[in-house]
């Protein structure tokens, strides 16, 4: 597989209001605005410019015009409230994170430290969203706020344009969001990758104005990129790093909205394709799983879903969200367990008649241990929760779950509508009977297992 070279931006809106010196108090309007002698809406409030002081700025070369054309003065001029603080904040950050490298031995201070520089990036990242806040903010300033954005924007732009009319790289930008670049390079190793990031690095530094830096943050290889801000690959941090590490950003290994079934698997798939490229040996893998999950030999605790509560006054009207059906069960019951907002409820699909929504065939584990006629619907957790993240990876290797799932011998897929193995069965008996002796649910079946769905 071909390396996949990581650069981003370092603190890139940050950069860009001090390096374009943005802010409320150097811009000077809109283009089309300008040299009227009325005063014209500005934020929140209005704003005049003299057609003599604009002349003036302007055959000076004293002023610059964003993208979206807003006119802002130079920081000969003025220099914004905005740049000179988050000048003072990157500056501080960087202090703080050298001080962290003094004291490495001290594991208190450490995380001190760290929460310090992490307050100071959360600042300096926000300080730009502040400026177009209509709703909820003090100061809206479209024209900061629509400036930084663009300029991020083109900024990003020229990157990519300058990386692929560099022939020597011989490289081309898979992926490009607000601040970071994914850089293919067919053909080359991987410490060919990181001389090529580095250079990359370096020449997209010099192209843009102090402080906006390029940085080479990592290399996948292999990788797997889905769509915008979903990826997964192996991945090296140096060119002398031996081992890799699996890295997820955005699937379902690392959503909380799934459940550990789907992680599990999911993982375990990508790893024997990353480290074997050999679709029959994932194949293989797979199918062994669906059969154990067909003949309910996998733990209770891998089917658990656990959604938030959004509160009874979040909801639509008529909405049918197990977290919300759940809740109206237990207030039958007792109305002082409904769950705080925000809270997780956990859930389980269970089997039912054909065409019953699903909806109805939702249970808490509680009920599915403390009822051995309960069975887990091991079709739908198949086809519905597992199948679909593993095409969304392997049907770009033209591998597809779905024909390998209907292609399992017949009396594997009739344990389904014959109620599973015996194993299962008695599995179910056993806990339904510890739970019926101990009147009491234990907080371990919450969280998720640490041992893997298959022969791992």
């Amino acid at each position: 597989a071909d390396p996949l070279i990581v650069l981003d931006f370092q603190s890139l809106y940050p950069s860009i209001i001090i390096a374009y010196n943005y802010c409320f108090s150097t811009c000077l309007g809109r283009v089309e605005h300008l040299g009227q002698s009325e005063p014209f809406e500005f934020g929140a409030s209005q704003l005049r410019l003299s057609p003599r002081m604009l002349k003036v700025l302007v055959e000076k070369n004293l002023v610059t015009v964003s993208p979206c054309g807003a006119v802002f003065v130079k920081s000969s001029v003025r220099e914004g409230i905005l740049p000179r603080m988050l000048n003072e904040i990157l500056t501080t950050r960087l202090m703080v994170k050298a001080s962290m490298k003094l004291h490495k031995e001290n594991s208190i201070l450490q995380r001190v430290l760290h929460s310090r520089q992490l307050g100071l990036k959360l600042i300096a990242n926000v300080t730009y969203g502040y400026t177009a806040a209509n709703f909820s903010g003090r100061m809206p300033c479209v024209e900061v706020g629509d400036s930084v954005v663009s300029k991020g924007r083109e900024t990003l732009e020229r990157a990519i344009k300058l990386v692929e009319s560099t022939e020597r790289w011989g490289a081309k930008v898979m992926y490009g969001d607000t601040d970071s670049m994914f850089v293919l390079c067919p053909g080359r190793t991987r410490q060919d990758a990181f001389k090529i990031g580095e250079e990359i690095a370096e020449a997209v530094t010099r192209d843009n104005p102090p402080p906006v830096k390029l940085k080479l943050e990592k290399v996948y290889q292999p990788s797997i990129l889905q769509t915008k801000k979903r990826y997964v690959g192996y991945m090296y941090e140096s060119a002398d790093q031996a081992n890799p590490v699996y890295e997820a950003k955005g699937i379902e290994t690392v959503r909380r909205d799934g459940c550990p079934v789907v992680s599990k698997m999911l993982e375990k798939v990508l790893r024997i394709l990353f480290e074997t490229q050999d679709v029959s040996r994932v194949k293989d893998y797979t199918c062994r799983q669906f059969t154990k999950i067909l003949e309910d030999r996998v733990n209770v605790q891998d089917y658990i879903f656990a959604k938030e509560f959004r509160g009874q006054d979040g909801y639509k009207p008529g909405a049918c969200v197990p977290a919300l059906e759940l809740t109206r069960r237990w207030k039958t019951v007792d109305p002082r367990r409904e769950p705080r907002r925000g809270e997780r409820v956990p859930y389980v699909i269970i089997n039912g008649p054909p065409l019953v929504p699903l909806i109805r065939l939702v249970r808490s584990p509680d009920e599915l241990l403390a009822d051995p006629g309960l069975k887990i619907n091991s079709n739908y957790y198949i086809t519905k929760a597992i199948i679909p993240p593993l095409n969304r990876c392997l049907l770009l290797i033209g591998a597809d779950v779905n024909q390998w799932y209907n292609d399992l011998p017949r009396k594997v897929l009739m344990l389904h509508n014959t109620g599973g193995g015996g194993a299962g069965k008695a599995k179910r008996s056993m806990l339904a009977s510890e739970l019926q002796l101990h009147k009491k649910s234990t907080i371990s079946q919450y969280f998720s297992t640490t041992s893997c769905v298959g022969d791992c």
